[in-house]
């Protein structure tokens, strides 16, 4: 029996999900064939369906693997001396990769699949909850360090935080010319004066 190289499958598999990226970006998942994903990926469609059962498996590979890879870049966040830096460095860098034109239009078709796949609706649900998880432990260790107001529980600043990556995705798919490094550099002074210490002057 032929045996399997882990690192080559994870390559392989990497590559089509990538390739597969560029294609629902470009047509949508509804015009999107795996006949498109295949010409991408160069590979034959036998070798396709080895990787993958269908093309809505495909498109929800991208959603699981996006999500495992934020875990992992929170994860370590989270091990990091400074949480605040970290944090912020975590924040912007997330916004500026969802903010992405190809990623928009990613994240537009995945509300659209998500609309009528309840199955899909919950993994992007969880998805955004593990997104909130991750960095409200982030923010929580900020304020166990006294670098953050603790007049705000880190879930429920975790949801604004989140929220403001929404933002950035949607201010992005509205206008295709928005420069995305001094939107990042914006979101950082929005985030660290939101999360800044009350002082006792504050509001004096």
């Amino acid at each position: 029996m032929r045996t399997v190289d882990p690192a080559k499958h994870a390559a392989k598999r990497r590559a089509i999900v990538d390739a597969a990226a560029g294609c629902f970006a470009e047509k949508g998942f509804e015009r999107t064939t795996t006949a498109d994903i295949c010409r991408a990926a160069g590979i034959s469609s036998g070798s396709l369906f080895h990787y993958f059962p269908s093309k809505r498996a495909v498109f929800t590979a991208i959603f699981t693997d996006d999500a495992a890879e934020t875990a992992e870049r929170l994860e370590a966040a989270a091990k990091t001396d400074d949480p605040l830096a970290a944090l912020l460095d975590v924040v912007t860098e997330l916004a500026g990769q969802l903010a992405h034109p190809a990623v928009v239009r990613l994240v537009l078709e995945a509300a659209a699949q998500a609309a009528r796949d309840d199955e899909f609706a919950q993994l992007i649900h969880r998805n955004d909850g593990a997104l909130r998880d991750g960095l409200a432990v982030l923010i929580g260790r900020a304020e166990d360090a006294g670098l953050i107001d603790s007049g705000v529980t880190p879930r429920a600043a975790a949801g604004w935080v989140a929220g403001l990556i929404d933002a950035m995705i949607s201010r992005a798919s509205l206008d295709p010319d928005l420069d995305l490094a001094a939107e990042q550099a914006i979101l950082r002074t929005i985030l660290i004066r939101f999360l800044r210490p009350v002082s006792p002057t504050d509001g004096a």
